[in-house]
């Protein structure tokens, strides 16, 4: 197995990517050497990543494109390609929405 590196701007390594099993092994030596204020961190929000209005709301409600597929009667094929596409109707959108409220 090989670990990965992250290096800094200069190319020097300064993160290391480890397989979480030996995170777990190793957690109780790792987490008090590291210098964190929680403060610092905000909750992951993924509007700030995903600007597609489809995939911004399948994600929030935490279903894959397959998943919406069989809610909304389409292929995953379809869902793939609304999700890619810079503009989405409201009609569209209203097709999802509804979809995904079906449980």
């Amino acid at each position: 197995m090989s670990i990965q590196t992250i290096k800094s701007a200069n190319g020097k390594p300064k993160y290391v990517l480890l397989p979480i099993a030996i995170y777990d092994k190793l957690r109780d030596q790792i987490v008090p050497e590291l210098d964190y204020d929680p403060s610092d961190y905000v909750p992951f929000d993924p509007a700030d990543y995903v600007s597609n209005p489809v995939a911004l709301e399948r994600i929030k409600a935490c279903i894959s494109q397959k998943e919406l597929a069989t809610r909304m009667q389409v292929s995953q094929a379809y869902v793939s390609k609304l999700e890619h596409q810079e503009k989405i109707s409201p009609k569209t959108l209203l097709k999802v929405k509804t979809a995904l409220q079906l449980n």
